[in-house]
C-alpha cells in the first residue's frame, strides 16, 4: 500500500460520521486559508526587498511555508500535489486580496476564522466520538486537506 493510501485510510477512520465530514468540508479549507492569511501577515520586508510590484507582495512567509508544504504533498502523491498547488494559489490570492481590501488588519480576520473553524472541527469530532487524528500524529494536520482533495479527484475519476 502506498504511503498516501495508508495515511488517507487512517485519517478517514476517525471521520465516518456524516455531520463530522460535512463540518470538515467547511472547516479544513477555512483553517488552511486562515493559516495562509496569518503567515501572510508576518512582516517579511527582507524577503520582498529583492522583488518589485506584485512579486514583492507574494515574497512572504505564507508563500515560503506553502512551498515547503507542497514538497510534502509532491512526495506523497504528484496528482494530489497538483490539486493542493491549485488550492494553495487560491489561498495566496485570497490572502493578497483581503490584505489589500480590508480596513482592518488581515491577521485579525484570519485569527477569527481560525478559532471559529477549530471550534467547528472539535464539535465535529465530539459528534463523531473520536479524537482528531492530529493528536496522534501531527502530519495529519496536512493530511486533512489532502483527504478532502482525494474525494474531489475520485469524483472527477482522476487517479491520486
Amino acid at each position: 500500500m502506498r504511503k498516501i493510501d495508508a495515511l488517507l485510510t487512517e485519517y478517514g477512520s476517525s471521520h465516518q460520521n456524516a455531520t463530522n465530514k460535512a463540518i470538515h468540508w467547511l472547516c479544513v479549507p477555512l483553517i488552511f486559508f486562515s493559516i495562509v492569511c496569518l503567515l501572510w501577515s508576518i512582516p517579511s520586508a527582507f524577503m520582498s526587498a529583492p522583488f518589485e510590484g506584485a512579486m514583492a507582495d507574494f515574497a512572504n512567509w505564507a508563500t515560503l511555508l506553502l512551498l515547503l508544504t507542497l514538497v510534502y504533498y509532491l512526495l506523497l502523491s504528484p496528482p494530489l500535489f497538483t490539486g493542493m498547488l491549485f488550492f494553495s494559489l487560491l489561498c495566496l490570492l485570497g490572502a493578497w486580496w483581503l490584505d489589500t481590501s480590508l480596513s482592518m488588519p488581515l491577521w485579525q480576520v484570519a485569527l477569527l476564522i481560525f478559532v471559529l473553524a477549530w471550534v467547528g472541527q472539535f464539535y465535529g469530532h465530539k459528534v463523531e466520538g473520536k479524537k482528531p487524528s492530529f493528536l496522534k500524529d501531527l502530519q495529519f494536520l496536512l493530511i486533512g486537506p489532502a483527504w478532502l482533495m482525494h474525494f474531489i479527484f475520485k469524483k472527477l475519476h482522476l487517479p491520486y
